[in-house]
């Protein structure tokens, strides 16, 4: 018999998946959990695991195509003896998708909305008393029966090829749906359609409902780039990831009045610490002692001292996170991801550690679990890694900051009226001025400087 393998929903969020790579082709040989094709969603590049043992019999969607969770992507011919469907797949760590209509994050985070529903039908009329029963209606004015079969039969199949979701995003810009053509499986529009289509045509979002904030408008088209005659060049399409990253960014910079702070920070003590104990680290825990753990927990200490900052705004309200959920950015070959860290304030230093050894090992072998990519309430960024002294960077939607680490360096500084050599490291918070005035911005950075100075950090032994 044959098992159909679909596109399994890696979050609550997430509404659909592109195909970047598929490791197996049309007769070979597959076994239950082997790699079998490589997804991108705008929320992490994961391998989705066999869902049984077999042949794979048909390939239905290609690489680079998107489709929606739960569409049938491939067929296996499963092994004799194998009873019954196996259940969809999912990655480890996938939450059973449920039977409802995935929504965004910033949506998730949305009062409810009146349920969509169907145009109610007008009331029949009576035949007119010139019309017999049965003749058939005179199409009006310029217009014949078979167009105007062909554009109801267009409005339907605008609304069987597109998702709650992408109904809901075309109704706030004010956009009709069958307008736009669909790049999904069968003609389907996606959300990037829409969003395309909204920058292309400049159109206006539609009055928002009462009691809800206005969308943002949309990013102006940037204009496409001059190329001389005769130039040498090499265009190619941005990956899924890239495009996520830049709708997010731009998205981001919409929403957020982003103001940032830089304090420069001593880092002689938490130097000294980690050369103590990186060895000792080594060898009893098999964990490298690296600053980010020092870092992450002098931010979770300071997310307590001051909530706002490890808050969310939904609407006209102020969310405040009770659990910290630091994000690390960690770059990769193609692109950029940043896995949380869950409860940070409640673990000990080498707790920290470890899950953040953990995490960006699994993020760059695309191991991550679909649930470990969201939910974040804070994230630090490390352009200091690379050598920057500092960043500037961007905050990550819907939170309301984002730490920036620059590089430690030894630097001459006045110490008691004289020169001394210290390691000094640049600290960014990048903040949103609509929740976080600068007054708590630089409390918060001050307190996360005087933890990082005075070194009092438990758990190295």
């Amino acid at each position: 018999m044959k098992v159909d393998v679909i596109m399994p929903q890696m979050g609550e969020s997430i509404a659909e998946g592109t195909i970047t790579k598929w490791m197996k082709k049309v007769g070979d040989s597959v076994k239950r959990d082997e790699p079998l094709f490589e997804i991108s969603t705008d929320k992490v590049d994961a391998e989705i695991p066999s869902p049984g043992s077999g042949t794979l019999a048909e390939i239905v969607v290609q690489e680079g195509n998107t489709v929606a969770i739960n569409t049938v992507v491939a067929r296996i011919e499963s092994e004799a003896g194998a009873e019954g469907q196996p259940a969809a797949p999912a990655a480890p760590g996938a939450a059973a998708p449920e039977p409802k209509a995935a929504v965004t994050e910033q949506q998730e985070a949305a009062p409810p909305e009146t349920p969509h529903r169907e145009p109610q039908q007008a009331p029949r009329r009576e035949p007119e008393p010139a019309r017999a029963a049965g003749a058939p209606q005179a199409p009006a004015p310029g217009t014949n029966d078979g167009e105007s079969r062909r554009g109801a039969s267009r409005e339907e199949m605008a609304r069987t090829r597109s998702s709650p979701l992408v109904r809901r995003i075309a109704a706030e810009h004010g956009v009709e749906i069958q307008e736009i053509e669909g790049t999904g499986i069968a003609g389907r529009v996606t959300k990037d359609d829409v969003l395309s289509y909204v920058e292309s045509r400049g159109a206006a979002p539609a009055a928002p409902a009462p009691g809800r904030a206005p969308s943002a408008p949309s990013a102006p088209q940037a204009p496409a780039a001059l190329r001389p005659a005769g130039a040498r060049e090499r265009v190619e399409p941005m990956s899924v990831m890239r495009k996520k990253i830049a709708e997010h960014m731009v998205a981001s910079r919409r929403t957020s009045a982003h103001v940032h702070s830089v304090f420069e920070v001593e880092m002689t003590k938490v130097v000294g610490l980690r050369d103590k104990y990186k060895n000792l680290w080594l060898e009893r825990h098999d964990t490298k002692l690296t600053f980010m753990p020092f870092i992450a927990k002098a931010a979770a200490e300071a997310l307590k001292r001051f909530p706002v900052v490890n808050s969310s705004i939904d609407g006209e309200n102020i969310v405040y996170h009770e659990e910290v959920n630091i994000g690390v950015a960690v770059a990769l070959d193609w692109g950029l991801i940043v896995p949380v860290i869950r409860n940070v304030e409640e673990k000990s230093l080498l707790g920290i550690a470890r899950a953040i050894n953990d995490l960006a090992e699994r993020a760059r072998t695309k191991k991550l679990f679909p649930d470990e990519v969201h939910g974040g309430t804070f994230t630090i960024t490390n352009p200091g890694h690379y050598g920057g002294q500092f960043g500037l960077p961007i905050i990550n939607q819907p939170q309301v900051a984002i730490l920036g680490v620059g590089a430690i360096e030894k630097r001459p500084v006045v110490r008691d009226d004289a020169i001394a050599i210290r390691p000094m490291m640049f600290v960014s918070l990048g903040y949103d001025h609509r929740l976080v005035d600068g007054a708590i911005a630089d409390q918060f950075l001050a307190h996360v400087k005087q933890l990082l100075e005075e070194g009092g950090f438990d758990g190295l032994e």
